[in-house]
């Protein structure tokens, strides 16, 4: 009997993800991507002896990674190795105040109690909370499709609603926030975790309260080589499992006959499908490869998530005080926001996040020196004048590295790369440039999210961060999981 042939758009991880696990099931499997390497937004380059990871900085939740190559039977430690990070993220803060993110609740605890005067107490009890949160609610959202009618018949349902309290879905995480902590600058530290898929603390529900859960109670992690090792790992073992890559290859169009697949366009050729994934922004898939303007009017009236400038700088000096993962906060959080969802612009004193992976192996840098990921929250790509925003930006940034940390930063880098929502557009193909499709910026926008599969195309289905479960690396990853099951189910 012929193998179902199995094509998948896209070489993000979510992509390289579903491509492996359909392998495993006994798929033929091809992956095309119009660029000529793989891993989407997880990439990387070099710049004068500086290394960058382009995309996501942050790694929590390993076991996502490992079920991968545990279902594929190959030994992980021969691709990929990771090791534990003790603090988080460093908090630096405009009063002078800077707190340190353990991973160990105890320590967080005393930490917060030391410097920010919160009680130990409430800050155990709110990470308590969140794992609550995440074992009863967040592993259904999470595994399980929210448009089969099986997920909402499962008897772990009823356990999950009886968990979910009023504050989770009819409060904002600000709100949700402020009734817990005392301090301005504990509420701004847990109001952050919103902008983990790119949403608004302000609008966003206290559902989001279960995200610290992820990097604090089950920890935060440094994969080693920089971030860029996961794409790598995936990659060999999606070859491995003998899955085909067809780089520089762009999908022009999704063919179908009566709404069944029947394969794709790329140039000047025609490839046979029986099953197509696709890990493209879904907006674009519809608009563009299906020809399908309604539902593609349909998805475009959903609220983008935020998007991203980011300065990669390399720095010809060693700050001492910085770690990992640092955050400088904006003085007015909450006007932030509004700049960013309202207006479309960025405020003049923005939070500046700093990634330096050289903090954890020299080798990321020359002698001496640091790599800077810089990243600043954006709006999404609206025509803006980006060049005009990026010079601006860059002397605000500069102003406020130099005033929270004493120093004369420009005088140090030896080397910059920028990367702005348009850039991200153009190399990722995510509409406007959003980092994680839609928003949560509402307390049903989990709902509201594309569901990994269609029943009106027979064989088309849908991972990655633009739809359910969303954005960032462990969801695209149960994205897959979740469209492979699906497929599964389907054609047994």
């Amino acid at each position: 009997m012929r193998k179902k042939k199995v094509v998948v758009i896209g070489s993000g991880v979510g992509g390289m993800a579903a491509a492996i696990r359909l392998a495993v099931q006994g798929f033929k499997v091809d992956v095309y991507e119009a660029n000529d390497y793989p891993g989407g937004k997880l990439s990387g380059f070099e710049n004068k002896g500086y290394l960058f990871d382009a995309g996501p900085s942050l790694f929590t939740q390993p076991q996502n990674i490992e079920e991968l190559f545990e279902l594929a039977g190959e030994p992980i430690a021969e691709y990929f190795k990771y090791s534990s990070v003790d603090v988080s993220c460093k908090y630096f803060f405009e009063n002078g105040k800077t707190v340190k993110a353990y991973t160990d609740k105890e320590r967080l605890a005393h930490e917060f109690s030391e410097k920010l005067n919160e009680s130990p107490e409430v800050i155990k009890k709110y990470l308590s909370a969140a794992e609550r949160l995440y074992e009863n609610v967040g592993k259904i959202f999470l595994n399980f499709s929210l448009h089969k009618r099986q997920t909402w018949l499962h008897k772990r349902v009823f356990k999950a609603l009886a968990s979910v309290r009023f504050s989770y879905l009819f409060a904002t995480l600000n709100q949700h926030n402020t009734s817990k902590f005392k301090t301005n600058e504990a509420v701004q530290i847990f109001n952050r975790f919103a902008t983990y898929n790119g949403s608004n603390p302000y609008k966003a529900p206290g559902m989001l309260s279960l995200i610290p859960h992820l990097e604090q109670n089950q920890g935060t992690y440094y994969p080693q080589g920089g971030m860029i090792s996961i794409t790598n790992a995936l990659y060999q073992l999606a070859l491995k499992k003998g899955v085909k890559f067809h780089f520089n290859q762009k999908v022009d169009k999704i063919v179908h006959e009566n709404k069944i697949i029947k394969g794709i366009v790329t140039g000047d050729k025609k490839v046979d499908a029986d099953i197509l994934v696709s890990n493209g922004d879904v907006y674009y898939t519809y608009k563009n490869l299906l020809n399908h303007p309604s539902k593609s009017k349909q998805l475009y009236k959903l609220e983008r998530s935020s998007s991203a400038l980011i300065f990669y700088w390399g720095i010809k000096n060693e700050f001492a005080q910085l770690g990992l993962h640092n955050i400088l906060f904006s003085k007015n959080y909450q006007k932030e926001f509004e700049h960013l969802f309202e207006k479309s612009s960025i405020i003049d004193d923005p939070t500046i996040y700093i990634n330096i992976t050289s903090k954890m192996e020299k080798n990321q840098a020359p002698d001496g020196s640091e790599n800077w990921f810089v990243m600043i929250n954006a709006p999404v790509n609206k025509g803006q004048d980006w060049e005009n925003i990026k010079m601006q930006l860059r002397k605000a940034v500069i102003d406020k590295i130099n005033r929270m940390l004493n120093t004369d930063i420009e005088n140090y880098i030896e080397a910059e790369t920028i990367m702005d929502p348009v850039l991200i557009e153009k190399k990722t193909s995510t509409f406007m440039g959003s980092l994680y499709g839609t928003s949560s910026n509402s307390k049903f926008a989990a709902f509201f999210r594309p569901p990994n599969f269609t029943s009106e195309y027979k064989g088309l289905y849908f991972c990655g961060g633009t739809v359910h479960p969303g954005g960032g690396i462990p969801l695209c990853l149960k994205s897959a999981y979740i469209t492979s099951e699906i497929i599964k189910e389907d054609y047994a």
